[in-house]
């Protein structure tokens, strides 16, 4: 166990995100289904990955990650495995893209998992799965079991569930004997992820017709090998936007490695960090987020669509004028923690006025947080957005459950030191 100790510290200089993680997760599987070898980079290592790499192997796909040159080969799947054993660590990303496409490889699978990931919903695979010819055995999470062949056909799912179950479903419906369709039965969120897995599935050769309704994918479709550039991360962007905003230092911090015009829903980031009064420019190849001329504002913001945006506002908001609600956020009480409660616990801790329903955070902004110990809640976001916190406190900021990081950036406090920032990681055994 490690806990992090961030001085106050004022921001400042050039840092280039990672790779995206929502690309890569597609990519290595899209890949694992091809005919052929892929070569995708850059691809940063992490837990999640590290997941997703595992799963492909134990279905059948041969996998090499090199980490000096960021590249992953991976020859696809020639023979589906029979029967695997598939431990998701921590990734809900990796458990609900792989239980359809492995019930489409007509592969018996157990999925389990770590930390909170077992206690994360499934269910919904358990309601539409098993009319298309896949059996699932699971009390309501992990360990979850399939097994049988899954069958073509028309498949009813809500849009207000995690996106995650939809991407699993587009990923493995272009495998099966015949057209499938997917029809929302209510409006669809985080419809940012969705955009991203139909473009990496157009990249890999597939097709996907939207219409009113949902989505049409014609079956007997063979994904194509090919070489891949993953694009660099909106939603890891978010902790520099956060402290790019927050800092003193009117130099502000130069983002590298986005692209202005990604699908990725996160890339909304930007626009919600200037209406808190950041002045967020686009230079080049690079993103410059400055602190305000004068003072950062509260605003009113719905996170329906950017649920992984709500750690950094949080923080963000802690330092702004007035009041800021972040709303229509339910969804984030059931990620790695629950991260309303995480944030107004932490924030309270760091000395910020900070207040919650089962859907919202209302934090009241204060010009100095007064430091002190933070629970990072083993979630790395929470931990990431909590250490922007010293560029507006009087005293250290100590946040537990620093190696939570592992799971998407390993390299955060280097890359945060390098910024100026005052970070020191302690093992506590």
């Amino acid at each position: 166990m490690k806990q992090v100790t961030c001085r106050p510290a004022s921001f400042a200089g050039d840092v280039t995100v990672p790779p995206s993680k929502s690309f890569a997760h597609r990519a290595i599987l899209c890949a694992a289904l091809a005919d052929g070898e892929s070569v995708l980079s850059p691809v940063a290592w992490n837990r999640d990955i590290e997941a997703t790499l595992n799963a492909a192997r134990a279905l059948g796909a041969e996998a090499a990650f090199d980490a000096e040159s960021q590249t992953v080969r991976i020859q696809g799947i020639r023979t589906p495995a029979k029967k695997a054993e598939i431990n998701c660590l921590e990734s809900g990303s990796t458990v609900r893209f792989l239980i359809p496409v492995a019930a489409a490889l007509g592969t018996q699978a157990v999925f389990t998992g770590e930390g909170r990931l077992p206690e994360r919903p499934i269910g919904c695979y358990a309601d539409c799965l098993p009319p298309h010819g896949t059996a699932c055995v699971s009390d309501g999470g992990l360990p979850f079991s399939i097994s049988g062949q899954l069958q073509p056909g028309e498949f009813s799912i809500p849009g207000n569930i995690s996106s995650q179950f939809i991407t699993g479903l587009l990923l493995a419906l272009p495998l099966l004997s015949g057209d499938s369709r997917i029809t929302l039965t209510t409006p669809l969120e985080s419809v940012g992820y969705v955009d991203i897995t139909l473009s990496v599935l157009r990249d890999f050769g597939i097709e996907v017709h939207p219409d009113a309704s949902g989505w049409r994918i014609p079956g007997n479709q063979r994904y194509q090998a090919r070489s891949y550039t993953v694009e660099g991360d909106w939603s890891q962007a978010a902790f520099f936007l956060a402290m790019g905003a927050m800092t003193d230092n009117p130099d502000g911090i130069r983002i590298h490695g986005l692209r202005w015009d990604s699908v990725q829903g996160d890339r909304a980031a930007a626009d919600v960090f200037a209406r808190f009064g950041a002045r967020i420019t686009r230079h080049g190849d690079f993103v410059l987020v400055q602190p305000p001329a004068d003072r950062l504002h509260g605003i009113r913001v719905d996170v329906s669509d950017i649920p992984d945006m709500v750690p950094a506002l949080a923080a963000c908001a802690s330092a702004c004028e007035g009041t800021t609600i972040i709303e229509n956020a339910a969804r984030v009480r059931i990620k790695e923690s629950d991260r309303l409660a995480a944030m107004e616990n932490g924030l309270r801790d760091l000395g910020a006025a900070v207040s919650s329903t089962p859907d919202s955070l209302t934090i009241e902004g204060t010009s100095r947080l007064a430091g002190g110990t933070a629970q990072g809640c083993n979630d790395h976001r929470i931990v990431m957005a909590l250490s922007a916190c010293a560029a507006r406190a009087d005293a250290p900021v100590t946040i537990t459950d620093a190696q939570s990081i592992r799971k998407t950036y390993p390299n955060f406090f280097e890359d945060y030191n390098r910024l100026g920032g005052d970070a020191h990681v302690l093992d506590l055994g």
